[in-house]
């Protein structure tokens, strides 16, 4: 695993997940899966619209073209 990845593996392990102050961790979980719902719909109907110019990457790019996010119940991507 990179070291940026295991630090941030540290610092999210480092603040509460439950209880009152484990609600901005679920904040952002919640905020992280509702913009994978929007990006999937955007896929879509893009591929809908123009299928001859539509790919994965516009809104799912190559691993070495994503950044890198650790949270809630989401593996690193």
């Amino acid at each position: 695993m990179p070291a940026s990845a295991t630090n941030s593996l540290t610092v999210d392990k480092a603040y509460p997940s439950s209880g009152p102050e484990g609600i901005p961790h679920k904040k952002v979980g919640a905020a992280l899966r509702t913009l994978d719902e929007a990006r999937s719909a955007l896929e879509i109907l893009l591929s809908r619209e123009h299928p001859d110019a539509a790919e994965t990457t516009v809104y799912y790019p190559y691993p070495e073209d994503r950044s890198v996010v650790i949270a809630p119940d989401r593996p690193a991507s």
